[in-house]
Protein backbone atom coordinates (compact mmCIF):
# COMPACT_ATOMS: atom_id res chain seq x y z
CA UNK A 1 0.00 0.00 0.00
CA UNK A 2 1.20 3.41 -1.15
CA UNK A 3 1.46 6.05 1.70
CA UNK A 4 1.14 9.75 1.47
CA UNK A 5 4.25 10.36 1.95
CA UNK A 6 6.00 8.19 -0.93
CA UNK A 7 3.22 9.96 -3.36
CA UNK A 8 4.61 12.93 -2.42
CA UNK A 9 8.15 11.79 -2.81
CA UNK A 10 7.77 10.90 -6.40
CA UNK A 11 5.56 14.09 -7.42
CA UNK A 12 8.60 16.16 -6.06
CA UNK A 13 10.41 14.09 -8.90
CA UNK A 14 8.34 15.47 -11.19
CA UNK A 15 7.90 18.57 -9.94
CA UNK A 16 11.72 19.40 -9.53
CA UNK A 17 13.09 21.08 -12.93
CA UNK A 18 16.59 20.30 -11.03
CA UNK A 19 15.61 16.43 -12.31
CA UNK A 20 16.83 14.41 -15.50
CA UNK A 21 14.06 14.51 -17.48
CA UNK A 22 14.00 10.90 -18.11
CA UNK A 23 13.75 10.48 -13.90
CA UNK A 24 10.45 13.08 -14.00
CA UNK A 25 9.01 11.23 -16.83
CA UNK A 26 9.09 8.01 -14.90
CA UNK A 27 7.84 9.67 -11.84
CA UNK A 28 5.00 11.08 -14.06
CA UNK A 29 3.57 7.67 -15.47
CA UNK A 30 4.29 6.14 -11.96
CA UNK A 31 1.82 9.45 -10.87
CA UNK A 32 -0.68 8.10 -13.50
CA UNK A 33 -1.02 4.43 -12.21
CA UNK A 34 -1.35 5.40 -8.92
CA UNK A 35 -4.23 7.82 -9.64
CA UNK A 36 -6.19 9.52 -6.92
CA UNK A 37 -6.23 13.09 -5.72
CA UNK A 38 -2.85 13.40 -4.33
CA UNK A 39 -1.15 12.25 -7.45
CA UNK A 40 -3.51 15.06 -9.51
CA UNK A 41 -2.45 17.58 -7.96
CA UNK A 42 1.11 17.00 -7.87
CA UNK A 43 0.81 16.81 -11.92
CA UNK A 44 -1.36 19.51 -12.05
CA UNK A 45 0.93 22.21 -10.35
CA UNK A 46 3.50 20.83 -12.38
CA UNK A 47 1.93 23.13 -15.53
CA UNK A 48 4.16 25.83 -14.80
CA UNK A 49 7.35 23.49 -15.88
CA UNK A 50 9.08 25.13 -19.13
CA UNK A 51 9.13 22.18 -20.81
CA UNK A 52 6.07 21.91 -23.47
CA UNK A 53 6.80 17.76 -23.83
CA UNK A 54 6.38 17.78 -20.13
CA UNK A 55 3.51 19.72 -20.05
CA UNK A 56 2.50 17.75 -22.98
CA UNK A 57 2.61 14.25 -21.14
CA UNK A 58 0.93 16.05 -17.92
CA UNK A 59 -2.25 16.35 -19.95
CA UNK A 60 -1.65 13.06 -21.69
CA UNK A 61 -2.00 11.35 -18.29
CA UNK A 62 -4.64 13.31 -16.76
CA UNK A 63 -6.99 12.63 -19.94
CA UNK A 64 -5.63 8.44 -19.41
CA UNK A 65 -6.38 8.76 -15.33
CA UNK A 66 -10.07 9.59 -16.61
CA UNK A 67 -10.65 11.12 -12.78
CA UNK A 68 -13.04 14.22 -13.05
CA UNK A 69 -10.93 15.77 -10.23
CA UNK A 70 -8.78 16.88 -13.28
CA UNK A 71 -11.22 19.05 -15.06
CA UNK A 72 -10.27 22.36 -13.74
CA UNK A 73 -6.55 21.91 -14.61
CA UNK A 74 -7.09 20.88 -18.14
CA UNK A 75 -9.91 23.31 -18.65
CA UNK A 76 -7.32 26.12 -17.55
CA UNK A 77 -4.55 24.53 -19.66
CA UNK A 78 -6.84 24.96 -22.58
CA UNK A 79 -7.51 28.40 -22.09
CA UNK A 80 -4.25 29.77 -21.37
CA UNK A 81 -2.99 30.77 -24.64
CA UNK A 82 0.42 31.23 -23.31
CA UNK A 83 0.53 27.63 -23.54
CA UNK A 84 2.10 25.82 -26.20
CA UNK A 85 -0.17 24.52 -28.53
CA UNK A 86 1.01 21.16 -28.56
CA UNK A 87 0.33 21.45 -24.87
CA UNK A 88 -3.37 22.78 -25.05
CA UNK A 89 -4.18 20.81 -27.85
CA UNK A 90 -3.54 17.90 -25.46
CA UNK A 91 -5.29 19.72 -22.87
CA UNK A 92 -8.29 19.23 -24.79
CA UNK A 93 -7.84 15.82 -26.29
CA UNK A 94 -7.68 14.86 -22.10
CA UNK A 95 -10.98 16.56 -21.57
CA UNK A 96 -12.66 14.28 -23.89
CA UNK A 97 -11.11 11.03 -23.00
CA UNK A 98 -12.08 11.93 -19.16
CA UNK A 99 -15.71 11.52 -20.84
CA UNK A 100 -17.67 14.35 -18.94
CA UNK A 101 -20.08 15.83 -21.25
CA UNK A 102 -19.92 19.22 -18.86
CA UNK A 103 -16.79 19.99 -20.84
CA UNK A 104 -18.62 20.55 -24.11
CA UNK A 105 -19.50 24.49 -24.26
CA UNK A 106 -15.65 24.95 -23.48
CA UNK A 107 -14.93 22.41 -26.74
CA UNK A 108 -16.73 24.32 -28.24
CA UNK A 109 -15.46 27.33 -28.00
CA UNK A 110 -12.07 26.52 -29.16
CA UNK A 111 -13.24 24.76 -31.70
CA UNK A 112 -12.59 27.11 -33.69
CA UNK A 113 -8.73 28.16 -32.29
CA UNK A 114 -6.70 29.82 -34.06
CA UNK A 115 -4.25 27.29 -33.54
CA UNK A 116 -5.48 24.75 -35.98
CA UNK A 117 -4.01 21.56 -34.04
CA UNK A 118 -6.03 23.04 -30.81
CA UNK A 119 -9.17 23.41 -33.20
CA UNK A 120 -8.94 19.91 -34.52
CA UNK A 121 -8.66 18.25 -31.48
CA UNK A 122 -11.52 20.33 -29.63
CA UNK A 123 -13.54 19.00 -32.54
CA UNK A 124 -12.26 15.55 -32.28
CA UNK A 125 -13.37 15.63 -28.19
CA UNK A 126 -16.74 17.04 -29.28
CA UNK A 127 -17.28 14.17 -31.21
CA UNK A 128 -16.26 11.53 -28.86
CA UNK A 129 -18.23 12.90 -26.02
CA UNK A 130 -21.82 13.02 -28.68
CA UNK A 131 -20.63 9.58 -28.84
CA UNK A 132 -20.31 8.38 -25.64
CA UNK A 133 -23.64 10.14 -24.67
CA UNK A 134 -25.76 8.75 -27.83
CA UNK A 135 -24.53 5.51 -27.05
CA UNK A 136 -23.17 2.28 -28.93
CA UNK A 137 -24.55 2.58 -32.69
CA UNK A 138 -25.19 -0.94 -34.30
CA UNK A 139 -21.44 -0.25 -35.91
CA UNK A 140 -19.99 -0.95 -32.89
CA UNK A 141 -21.07 -4.50 -32.50
CA UNK A 142 -18.29 -5.35 -35.16
CA UNK A 143 -15.22 -3.19 -33.30
CA UNK A 144 -12.43 -5.00 -31.63
CA UNK A 145 -11.29 -4.17 -27.84
CA UNK A 146 -8.30 -1.96 -28.01
CA UNK A 147 -5.51 -4.50 -27.08
CA UNK A 148 -3.23 -1.05 -25.11
CA UNK A 149 -5.84 -0.05 -22.71
CA UNK A 150 -5.11 3.23 -23.70
CA UNK A 151 -8.16 6.14 -23.90
CA UNK A 152 -8.26 7.19 -27.61
CA UNK A 153 -10.08 9.99 -29.50
CA UNK A 154 -11.95 7.79 -31.29
CA UNK A 155 -13.71 4.33 -31.15
CA UNK A 156 -12.08 1.69 -33.54
CA UNK A 157 -14.22 1.54 -36.98
CA UNK A 158 -16.25 -1.62 -37.85
CA UNK A 159 -14.21 -4.39 -38.30
CA UNK A 160 -12.70 -4.01 -41.95
CA UNK A 161 -10.34 -5.67 -44.78
CA UNK A 162 -6.95 -3.42 -44.19
CA UNK A 163 -7.33 -2.29 -47.92
CA UNK A 164 -10.63 -0.77 -46.80
CA UNK A 165 -9.29 1.07 -43.52
CA UNK A 166 -6.65 2.02 -45.78
CA UNK A 167 -8.92 4.12 -48.07
CA UNK A 168 -11.15 5.37 -45.00
CA UNK A 169 -7.68 6.66 -42.86
CA UNK A 170 -6.30 8.37 -46.10
CA UNK A 171 -9.62 9.98 -47.49
CA UNK A 172 -9.38 13.64 -46.48
CA UNK A 173 -12.82 14.51 -47.86
CA UNK A 174 -13.77 12.95 -44.47
CA UNK A 175 -14.06 14.10 -40.88
CA UNK A 176 -11.08 13.44 -39.03
CA UNK A 177 -13.37 11.46 -36.58
CA UNK A 178 -14.38 8.82 -39.10
CA UNK A 179 -10.80 8.58 -40.49
CA UNK A 180 -9.08 8.21 -36.54
CA UNK A 181 -11.71 5.56 -35.91
CA UNK A 182 -10.10 3.77 -39.36
CA UNK A 183 -6.24 4.36 -37.42
CA UNK A 184 -7.02 2.69 -34.47
CA UNK A 185 -9.12 -0.44 -36.34
CA UNK A 186 -6.00 -0.96 -38.46
CA UNK A 187 -3.78 -0.56 -35.02
CA UNK A 188 -5.87 -3.29 -33.08
CA UNK A 189 -5.66 -5.57 -36.42
CA UNK A 190 -1.72 -5.01 -35.68
CA UNK A 191 0.05 -7.00 -38.94
CA UNK A 192 2.75 -5.65 -40.92
CA UNK A 193 0.28 -4.57 -44.00
CA UNK A 194 -1.64 -2.58 -41.15
CA UNK A 195 1.55 -0.85 -39.82
CA UNK A 196 2.22 0.14 -43.30
CA UNK A 197 -1.13 1.57 -44.47
CA UNK A 198 -0.83 3.68 -41.17
CA UNK A 199 2.72 4.93 -42.30
CA UNK A 200 1.24 6.34 -45.24
CA UNK A 201 -0.59 8.55 -42.94
CA UNK A 202 2.67 9.85 -42.17
CA UNK A 203 2.04 12.05 -45.45
CA UNK A 204 -1.42 13.55 -44.72
CA UNK A 205 -2.29 17.06 -44.70
CA UNK A 206 -3.15 17.50 -41.03
CA UNK A 207 -0.29 17.61 -38.56
CA UNK A 208 -2.29 16.59 -35.86
CA UNK A 209 -3.30 13.86 -37.53
CA UNK A 210 0.15 13.18 -38.38
CA UNK A 211 1.42 13.29 -35.02
CA UNK A 212 -1.64 10.30 -33.90
CA UNK A 213 -0.83 7.79 -36.77
CA UNK A 214 3.46 8.67 -35.17
CA UNK A 215 1.37 8.04 -31.51
CA UNK A 216 -0.04 4.46 -32.92
CA UNK A 217 2.86 3.15 -34.52
CA UNK A 218 4.67 3.70 -31.25
CA UNK A 219 2.12 1.33 -29.70
CA UNK A 220 2.16 -1.31 -32.22
CA UNK A 221 5.60 -1.68 -31.30
CA UNK A 222 6.12 -3.47 -34.82
CA UNK A 223 9.36 -2.85 -36.83
CA UNK A 224 8.02 -2.27 -39.93
CA UNK A 225 7.15 1.36 -39.21
CA UNK A 226 10.61 2.07 -38.38
CA UNK A 227 11.38 3.89 -41.80
CA UNK A 228 8.27 5.46 -42.35
CA UNK A 229 8.66 7.05 -38.54
CA UNK A 230 12.03 7.89 -39.54
CA UNK A 231 11.28 9.56 -42.32
CA UNK A 232 9.28 11.77 -40.69
CA UNK A 233 11.30 12.69 -38.27
CA UNK A 234 14.24 13.98 -40.51
CA UNK A 235 11.91 15.32 -43.10
CA UNK A 236 12.70 19.51 -43.29
CA UNK A 237 10.29 21.49 -42.07
CA UNK A 238 7.91 18.75 -40.51
CA UNK A 239 5.80 19.95 -37.69
CA UNK A 240 7.85 19.73 -34.26
CA UNK A 241 4.70 17.73 -32.53
CA UNK A 242 4.86 15.29 -35.48
CA UNK A 243 8.71 14.87 -34.95
CA UNK A 244 8.05 14.46 -31.51
CA UNK A 245 6.14 11.95 -31.26
CA UNK A 246 8.20 9.98 -33.94
CA UNK A 247 11.00 9.99 -31.81
CA UNK A 248 8.95 8.44 -28.91
CA UNK A 249 7.48 6.00 -31.14
CA UNK A 250 11.41 4.96 -32.20
CA UNK A 251 12.33 4.47 -29.08
CA UNK A 252 9.38 2.55 -28.16
CA UNK A 253 9.89 -0.43 -31.12
CA UNK A 254 13.89 -0.06 -29.72
CA UNK A 255 15.58 -1.60 -32.30
CA UNK A 256 19.00 -1.33 -33.08
CA UNK A 257 17.83 1.26 -36.10
CA UNK A 258 15.68 3.26 -33.97
CA UNK A 259 18.77 4.10 -31.49
CA UNK A 260 21.05 5.22 -34.65
CA UNK A 261 18.32 7.64 -35.06
CA UNK A 262 18.22 8.83 -31.72
CA UNK A 263 21.25 9.33 -31.13
CA UNK A 264 21.47 11.52 -34.25
CA UNK A 265 18.50 13.48 -33.42
CA UNK A 266 19.35 14.13 -29.42
CA UNK A 267 20.91 17.69 -30.05
CA UNK A 268 18.11 18.91 -32.39
CA UNK A 269 17.65 22.45 -32.59
CA UNK A 270 14.01 21.67 -31.92
CA UNK A 271 13.57 21.66 -27.79
CA UNK A 272 10.77 19.76 -28.20
CA UNK A 273 12.33 17.04 -30.91
CA UNK A 274 15.23 17.04 -28.58
CA UNK A 275 13.77 16.48 -25.63
CA UNK A 276 11.86 13.67 -26.85
CA UNK A 277 15.12 12.16 -28.32
CA UNK A 278 16.59 12.05 -24.18
CA UNK A 279 13.08 10.40 -22.96
CA UNK A 280 13.32 8.01 -25.92
CA UNK A 281 16.36 6.66 -25.35
CA UNK A 282 15.51 5.96 -21.81
CA UNK A 283 12.50 4.12 -23.42
CA UNK A 284 14.93 2.39 -25.71
CA UNK A 285 17.37 1.11 -22.72
CA UNK A 286 14.03 -0.11 -21.02
CA UNK A 287 12.60 -2.04 -23.91
CA UNK A 288 16.18 -3.32 -24.03
CA UNK A 289 17.22 -4.06 -20.32
CA UNK A 290 15.62 -6.23 -17.89
CA UNK A 291 13.94 -3.49 -15.81
CA UNK A 292 10.61 -4.22 -14.13
CA UNK A 293 8.97 -1.88 -15.16
CA UNK A 294 9.07 1.77 -17.24
CA UNK A 295 6.81 3.44 -14.41
CA UNK A 296 9.66 3.05 -11.15
CA UNK A 297 8.86 6.55 -10.01
CA UNK A 298 8.02 4.51 -6.30
CA UNK A 299 10.86 1.96 -6.25
CA UNK A 300 13.28 5.13 -6.77
CA UNK A 301 11.70 6.53 -3.78
CA UNK A 302 11.86 3.04 -2.23
CA UNK A 303 15.29 2.92 -2.49
CA UNK A 304 16.67 6.17 -1.50
CA UNK A 305 14.69 5.70 1.76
Amino acid sequence: MTNEQEVAAVGRILANPQENLTARFRALFTLRNLGGAQAIDWISKTFVDDSALLKHELAYCLGQMQDERAIPTLEAVLRDTSQEPMVRHEAGEALGAIGNPKVLDLLKKYADDPVIEVAETCQLAIRRLEWLTNGRDPEEDGTDRNPYSSVDPAPPAQRRSVPELRVQLLDETLPLFDRYRAMFALRNLGSAEAVLALGEGLRCGSALFRHEVAYVLGQMQHEAGIPQLQAALERPGENAMVRHECAEALGAIGRESCLQTLQRYREDGERVVKESCEVALDMYEYENSSQFQYADGLLRVQGAQ
